[in-house]
């Protein structure tokens, strides 16, 4: 191959002019995207600093103190079914938020505005918009009392509960005797009455079944049926708390025995279904069958003859050891209790002593 000449060889390896317009453009384009991304940073960073600003502020407002000059709690409904947008303006126009926007907004942000419970609250006007927040959402009603006292029917229960003005609804198809648990019910306007008698069956079989596994041995029932029978009859004959346990064992004692009952109540409830008779039990009903009468029946009742509360289904399940088999009234509501009929006999012609004396002295005022 031919040598390349000195001319060639310098041709060759001399290198390429530079182009400074060139350089200049690519230089300016890479500093224009620079320019341009450092602006967009800057504009981003500027509204993101906004978007914090105002979300503190409208956190300051919503944490903020009310300055109502109203010093006394307001009543507020939420309506079942309310939105927030109604809740809010209603709040606003009572005086107890400074400002419905902000108090949408807040919770909106928070995603927490779908949980506010419907209700009447008692709020704070000086309150902060948090305060009015955490009372709505956590469902911190107004709870008004409904008093279904021991010893009741269940149709004595379905008046009270038919009359009492914060309850809504109809009232529910009657339910069996003995079902429903007497207590005082904390219930928020508008609770139906269905649901409130529901409860209270439920708290019933709730209280019994927290009780049962512990009940003492050898009683004389085997179901809970059969222990709220027994504890109703227990209800009725006494209203001293301090005499459930005795009058249990009394009664637990004659089932064993064989004996009879003989509770007045149970002659009563065949006769009237629980209402009060207002007067004296006639030798013709003593003598009278019903599924109730225990004068004239073995063994339990066929049904409670009353709503039991819990001290004497708790009396029931763990009765007094005794060896009492009778007791009569003493005449000042308690009871007067023996171990034999001649004793028992004994006090049962005391009393009828006092009554007769005590009749006399009525009759020559």
């Amino acid at each position: 191959m031919a040598r390349e000449t000195k001319r060639q060889k310098s041709k060759r390896r001399s290198p390429q002019p530079i182009d400074p317009i060139s350089i200049g453009n690519s230089i300016g384009k890479k500093n224009k995207i620079t320019l341009a991304f450092v602006a967009l940073g800057g504009i981003v960073t500027v509204i993101v600093g906004v978007m914090l600003a105002g979300y503190s502020y409208l956190n300051y407002r919503f944490v903020k103190a009310g300055d109502s000059a109203e010093p006394q709690p307001i009543v507020f409904t939420v309506p079942r079914g309310a939105g927030m947008s109604r809740i809010a303006a209603d709040l606003e126009s009572q005086g107890l938020i400074d400002s419905a926007f902000i108090f949408k907004a807040v919770t909106r942000l928070r995603k927490v505005d779908n949980t506010l419970k419907a209700g009447e609250y008692s709020l704070d006007p000086n309150g902060s918009m948090e305060d009015v927040f955490t009372i709505l959402s956590e469902g911190k009603a107004l709870l008004y009392p409904v008093t279904a006292p021991e010893g009741l029917t269940s149709a004595q229960f379905f008046k009270i509960i038919a009359s009492a003005p914060n309850l809504t609804g109809e009232m529910p198809e009657p339910v069996p005797e003995g079902v429903l648990l007497p207590e005082t019910y904390m219930t928020p306007r508008g609770m139906s009455r269905e649901a409130l008698i529901a409860k209270m069956r439920s708290s019933q079989s709730a209280y019994i079944d927290a009780l049962w596994d512990g009940r003492a041995d050898d009683l004389p029932f085997k179901t809970k049926r059969e222990a709220i029978i027994l504890a109703s009859v227990v209800e009725k004959e006494t209203g001293v708390n301090s005499e459930r346990g005795l009058v249990a064992g009394v009664f637990v004692n004659r089932l064993k025995r064989g004996i009879r009952l003989q509770s007045d109540p149970t002659i009563i409830y065949g006769i009237t279904k629980g209402e009060k008779l207002g007067r004296g039990i006639r030798v013709s009903e003593i003598a009278r069958k019903t599924d109730w009468n225990t004068y004239q029946m073995d063994g339990l009742p066929k049904t409670p003859i009353c709503n039991p509360g819990g001290a004497a289904i708790a009396a029931v399940l763990n009765p007094m050891q005794t060896d009492m088999i009778f007791f009569v009234t003493d005449g000042s509501g308690g009871h007067v209790f023996s171990k034999t009929n001649a004793e028992h006999e004994k006090y049962v012609r005391a009393l009828r002593a006092r009554e007769k004396a005590a009749k006399r002295a009525a009759q020559q005022r």
